[in-house]
């Protein structure tokens, strides 16, 4: 099967189309890829070290405002369509994947364009603007949530490629990071570069965790580390930069305090982990805060408004979340249910569907 996929921007949408990429080559040793992504986003270093064949375009993302740099970024797109058209015929794929970020709009326009077959994956309990203009370029949208339900399209519920991935790591022994077994675990970390107004409202927290029973883990992107390891604070919370492969973590952690984008909620539902859900304000169309609903009203997660956030009220959610036994063991129930165990396989079968002209 030779394969071109494409995802930007956010490891919320790369690592996706490295789990496909993985359970493509686990069932078939022949498989080739090509990756097309950014010249200038994170896609760029991560996926050639993984020895995948790269090809980057520039792009630009829209603003949602006038301005003359949405001249430059259809300048861009029309120049990637071009350059996305090339590349597809000299590879010559069986299929082309999109796994979300602006660079998969003008990857798999030019894929259809050029006669060939499409699948899109959308993380998010929304459709995020690319894969909203692309519904009519694709044979079959993949959803990570139920709830979504789009018209105009063939689409099928797979939940999230990285939950199948996640489910089969390996857990972290608590001593690697210094931390007791015996006592329950708190991980608060707003994504892998922190966010700068939850980072100052956590500064307050440091000290009056003291009085707690239970140990915390704080992470807070490798930019403010050195802000935090200035500061005193109470000898059951542990300061670090980054964790690599925080799923490992979060198998041996009681509540999470985290974001709420897509790939961080299927890492919760296959980790089974409780969590108290802060969704980041800052994102287009307030997706966040529509995937973190999508588990709240399952009773499922716990939600904790930005805007409501203050230390004592985290500290009191988290003391009310950890104490409560059967709070705790509901929403692990809750969250066992909502899993898709088998998220990489179901996308599988749908390729070879797409590839073999069958619906």
């Amino acid at each position: 099967m030779k394969v071109v996929i494409s995802a930007g921007g956010t490891g919320g949408h790369i690592n996706p189309a490295l789990a496909i990429i993985d359970k493509i080559k686990q069932e078939d040793k022949k498989s080739e890829f090509l990756y097309i992504g950014t010249t200038n986003r994170m896609e760029k270093d991560i996926v050639p070290e993984k020895g995948i064949p790269y090809v980057g375009i520039e792009m630009q993302g829209l603003r949602r405002s006038l301005s003359p740099k949405n001249l430059v970024a259809v300048f861009k797109y029309i120049k990637g369509i071009s350059t996305c058209k090339k590349e597809i015929r000299k590879f010559n794929p069986d299929i082309v994947i999109g796994t979300g970020g602006y660079v998969t709009a003008p990857v798999i326009y030019a894929a259809k364009k050029c006669g060939y077959k499409t699948l899109v994956h959308e993380q998010n309990s929304i459709l995020g603007l690319s894969n909203r203009i692309l519904l009519k370029y694709t044979d079959t949208l993949c959803t990570s949530f139920e709830s979504m339900k789009p018209d105009n399209v063939h689409y099928v519920y797979t939940g999230n490629p990285t939950s199948e991935s996640t489910i089969n790591k390996k857990p972290y022994d608590k001593t690697d990071f210094k931390l007791s077994k015996s006592k329950k675990l708190v991980l608060i970390v707003m994504g892998s570069l922190g966010s700068s107004t939850v980072n100052e409202i956590l500064k307050g927290t440091l000290k009056k965790f003291g009085s707690k029973n239970y140990q915390v883990v704080i992470v807070t992107g490798k930019g403010y580390y050195e802000d935090f390891s200035k500061l005193e604070k109470s000898k059951n919370v542990f300061i670090f930069p980054y964790i690599d492969d925080l799923p490992r973590l979060m198998k041996v952690t009681d509540v999470l305090v985290t974001r709420a984008g897509a790939s961080t909620l299927s890492e919760i539902m296959a980790t089974k982990t409780p969590s108290i859900l802060v969704p980041s304000p800052y994102v287009t169309e307030n997706h966040q805060y529509k995937n973190a609903m999508d588990l709240v009203k399952k009773n499922a997660g716990v939600l904790l408004e930005e805007k409501d956030l203050t230390e004592d009220k985290l500290i009191t959610m988290i003391d009310d979340l950890i104490n409560d036994s059967n709070k705790m063991l509901e929403i692990k129930d809750n969250l066992e249910k909502l899993c898709k165990k088998n998220s990489t396989t179901l996308i599988y079968k749908e390729i070879l569907k797409i590839i073999n002209k069958e619906k």
